[in-house]
């Protein structure tokens, strides 16, 4: 991971000193990097990791930061990871073309190395992110997503990325297609689990994960807890819910009303265990993967993935 950091700042590298001012803030400020953790290990379960096992862990994580910049400047965001966003400090014109610039270095290192099996699972994410926003999107002016329509945005949103992980360190020591697609679905199976955690924390009353109570029903956003409880409320408990998240989602006294309902009507702990029926499916996976350390870290990074605080 150290030898990383440095290659993927030099990946980075511009003629326009803006640009390397803004890129170096970003490695500086960069979150748990458990993206490239699994790109790493992924490659460490088959064989050493090589220059090809870096850049696969480079054009990830280039796209992951594209996508967060991008994320910022449509939901006006003034905070990523307790620092300013990029469109807090230089506006959003400036905030998506570096999105911009970092999605072509992307593709532009891939091309150069002409590792196209690389970009083939690049372009692939970028493609289902893409997508899965636009569906959230569009789902959420109705109000009216299903359980497997919410699996299947956060399988795009979310898990689609971590499977590329899977997939490109594998991808980068080993071009069995099986292989390749073992890791796929493994990496997409513990990404929704990663979501699903996510989900659990807007309901957690406390400031250690960075993130406000509620934020997820203030931006009308239908999570795997509230969308079960819609499923099974009488109807005017649906009428209440529906009519909180359309009209009241800004008033932080009728959010909060709302998250002790959904909590008392075991919204929480529903979530919880198919969090749980992930892990435990996304572990089996693993056991019948060669033995050896890098097993091991990834059986430890799985288990941090549902048991990490923030």
């Amino acid at each position: 991971m150290d030898v990383f950091e440095g290659k993927f700042r030099e990946s980075l590298s511009s003629r326009v000193a803006l640009l390397d001012r803004i890129t170096n803030f970003i490695v500086k400020r960069k979150g748990k990097q458990m993206r490239p953790m699994f790109v790493f290990l992924s490659a460490r379960l088959f064989s050493e990791p090589d220059e090809s096992t870096f850049r696969a862990a480079s054009l990830i994580e280039m796209l992951h930061t594209a996508t967060l910049v991008h994320d910022d400047v449509v939901d006006d965001a003034n905070l990523r990871r307790g620092f300013f966003s990029l469109n807090a400090l230089w506006k959003n014109k400036i905030a998506v073309l570096v999105g911009d610039y970092l999605l072509s270095r992307c593709l532009m290192m891939a091309t150069e190395h002409k590792e196209f099996h690389l970009l083939e699972i690049v372009s692939r994410a970028v493609r289902e992110i893409s997508e899965g926003e636009l569906l959230q999107i569009e789902k959420a002016r109705r109000l009216d997503i299903q359980e497997d329509v919410y699996f299947e945005i956060i399988r795009q949103k979310t898990a689609s990325l971590i499977a590329a992980c899977c997939q490109a360190g594998t991808a980068s020591v080993n071009q069995d297609p099986e292989l390749n697609k073992t890791m796929y679905k493994f990496g997409e199976t513990i990404g929704l689990a990663f979501q699903i955690k996510d989900d659990l924390f807007d309901y957690q009353k406390s400031d250690v994960i960075g993130k406000p109570t509620g934020i997820d029903i203030k931006e009308q956003k239908m999570t795997l807890p509230l969308i079960h409880v819609l499923s099974k409320a009488s109807s005017a408990d649906k009428r209440y819910i529906i009519n909180t998240v359309k009209k009241h989602h800004k008033n932080p006294r009728k959010v909060n009303k709302l998250i002790d309902f959904v909590v008392e009507q075991g919204g929480l702990d529903y979530a919880s265990n198919k969090m749980h029926e992930l892990h435990a499916e996304a572990r089996e996976m693993l056991l019948k993967l060669p033995k050896n350390e890098a097993r091991d870290s990834l059986e430890n990074l799985v288990d941090y993935v549902i048991n990490r605080k923030k």
